[in-house]
């Protein structure tokens, strides 16, 4: 059966549970989210990941291939010091760049090829028929504006270190007052473009989840009231299918990222251990500088991921504890007279009672005690039935966000950093010695 198509796919579990709206709410909600989007478009548009037209495309790359590559390998390669070794080595700087230039280009086509596909509303699952916009509008301008803070949140820190370690080797290394000024501003406001260009890729990714984890906790909220199973299945069905599309999306762009900067961090570790001059925060402080940012984007990504994952496979804790609670519950068992074992209550209670002798009028009231009928334990073991099935496809179908069928949840995290660890253990071990005399 192929899968199902999210356009295609109802969502009436959400649609009833809709509260009424008046009119000039939902007009402002819609204008301000209408708003966001396109700032967060226009900010897409400016670094060149919006390219929608094949003008647009070549104005990117040329931006990109300028202003992030050919500028600072021109600065590198006019402004060296032969012999100034102890404060600048020429292939420290070329392979930081190619590394950060790396993770930048990957950033950009994946990010590029699925806005020119599906447009900013469809890639976030924030138009009408994917993202149910009248009930999460606000959720989702929490979330935007959350893209621009959080961007600024890692940025601005990168950037003070980037420029205190920029100002500390042109101190050392002697230029004229002009040009030590024009090398600090071209290199800065090249490695601000392509930092910003790598960490909007893994804010963009981390976005898309925060996005779908508003769903995946309402989704649990509306577990706790008794509605048809089938509702239920359905807009997990639509959820799951969602993940799947975000994991199709990203998936290259997660596995590229992460296989650059491991390749990035071992690079570094061979090139500082491996090298018999000095190596100092004057002429090793942008491997720092590099590593730090690199991993940022990572744990963003890793981070929100293993959210959404944690959330997927929650929910089947959460109905189960539902079903539990429908099941046991006394109110639903009373009204019907049926207890668990298929029996009337009262028939339960007359079992375990002491026996006591009525009188006639006595008798007479037991007539009219109401007993369970076949039609009643029908329904109750088809509701519990349905219940039960419910539960156990919420436990085989967890969910969550994968990477060619490895679902990033807290154990491929620890996979990932045992074996990071691992390898620089390793390399240490291959570079560093000790001899005695």
């Amino acid at each position: 059966m192929a899968a199902p198509d999210s356009s295609t796919i109802q969502t009436p579990l959400i649609q009833t549970q809709t509260p009424p709206l008046r009119q000039e709410d939902v007009e402002v909600d819609d204008t301000q989210l209408s708003k966001s989007l396109d700032r967060l478009e226009t900010f897409l548009r400016f670094f060149g990941f919006c390219q929608y037209s094949f003008l647009s495309f070549s104005l990117s790359w040329i931006c990109f291939l300028l202003l992030g590559v050919a500028l600072p390998i021109l600065i590198i390669q006019l402004t060296y010091c032969s012999n100034c070794e102890k404060y600048e080595i020429e292939s420290f700087e070329l392979e930081i760049l190619i590394s950060q230039s790396l993770v930048a280009v990957i950033s950009l086509i994946c990010v590029s090829h699925n806005l020119r596909k599906y447009g900013v509303r469809k890639f976030l699952f924030v138009d009408r028929q994917h993202g149910h916009l009248i009930q999460f509008r606000r959720e989702y301008l929490q979330k935007i504006h959350g893209f621009f803070k959080l961007l600024g949140v890692w940025i601005i820190p990168c950037f003070l270190l980037k420029a205190a370690r920029q100002v500390v080797h042109i101190v050392y290394v002697h230029h004229s007052w002009w040009q030590s000024v024009g090398i600090i501003v071209v290199l800065l406001v090249s490695w601000t473009y392509s930092t910003i260009i790598y960490l909007s890729g893994s804010l963009l990714f981390h976005l898309v989840c925060n996005l779908q984890v508003i769903h995946f906790e309402n989704y649990g909220r509306l577990l706790e009231r008794d509605l048809d199973v089938s509702l239920y299945i359905e807009e997990h069905v639509r959820l799951k299918h969602h993940l799947s599309k975000i994991s199709h999306r990203f998936r290259i762009f997660l596995l590229l990222e992460f296989l650059i900067v491991t390749a990035t961090q071992v690079m570094a570790l061979l090139e500082t251990t491996g090298n018999y001059g000095i190596i100092n925060f004057i002429n090793g402080g942008d491997f720092a500088v590099a590593s730090i940012v690199e991993l940022v984007g990572i744990v963003i990504c890793l981070n929100a991921a293993a959210k959404i994952t944690h959330r997927a496979q929650g929910l089947g804790s959460v109905a189960s504890r539902w079903h539990a609670s429908v099941t046991c519950s006394s109110n639903s068992v009373t009204q019907m007279g049926i207890n668990s074992n298929g029996g009337s209550v009262e028939a339960a209670n007359s079992s375990t009672s002491i026996p006591t002798s009525y009188s006639e009028s006595d008798l007479e009231s037991v007539e009219y005690v109401p007993m369970a009928t076949n039609t009643q334990l029908a329904s109750y073991m088809t509701m519990y039935h349905k219940r039960q099935a419910f539960v156990t496809y919420l436990q085989s179908n967890p969910g969550g966000v994968t990477i060619f069928g490895w679902t990033i949840d807290r154990v491929l995290i620890n996979t990932i950093f045992f074996v990071e660890m691992s390898l620089v253990l390793f390399v240490l071990g291959k570079t560093i010695t000790w001899t005695t005399k």
